[in-house]
């Protein structure tokens, strides 16, 4: 089993690492949106992705266990948002990309195994 050092910084996170490839995609995916959806959708799915990856830095130096979980749970609740955003993004033909769907779940995975580490971890 491979042992890992303790991350100094956000940046060393996976699931950091991987919610902001989700924010990067989202902003390629949704700069072909329509005109109209600027100030509505377009905003919308951008604000929410950003918020996934900004929790997890924000919870990164939260020293309480259950300080860094409520960071972790509003990311969760902000990528389940951008699962509808996303959802909402194909029925309405804007967007096709499955990569973000796929981008998605794993950000979702990794935010459940990172929020259930620390709470059962004993520092």
């Amino acid at each position: 089993m491979e042992t890992r050092k303790p991350a100094k910084a956000f940046e060393d996170l996976i699931v950091w690492q991987k919610a902001h490839q989700f924010v990067l995609n989202v902003y390629k995916c949704t700069s072909a949106f329509p005109r109209e959806e600027v100030y509505g959708l377009t905003s919308q799915f951008r604000r929410a992705a950003i918020s996934i990856a900004a929790n997890v830095a924000e919870g990164f130096k939260k020293r309480g266990k259950k300080d860094k979980a409520r960071f972790l749970n509003i990311a969760q609740g902000s990528a389940e948002e951008c699962r509808y955003y996303l959802i909402l993004s194909c029925d309405l033909n804007y967007c096709s990309d499955t990569e973000l769907s796929v981008i998605l779940s794993e950000v979702s995975k990794l935010l459940e195994s990172y929020s259930s580490a620390i709470l059962n971890s004993d520092f």
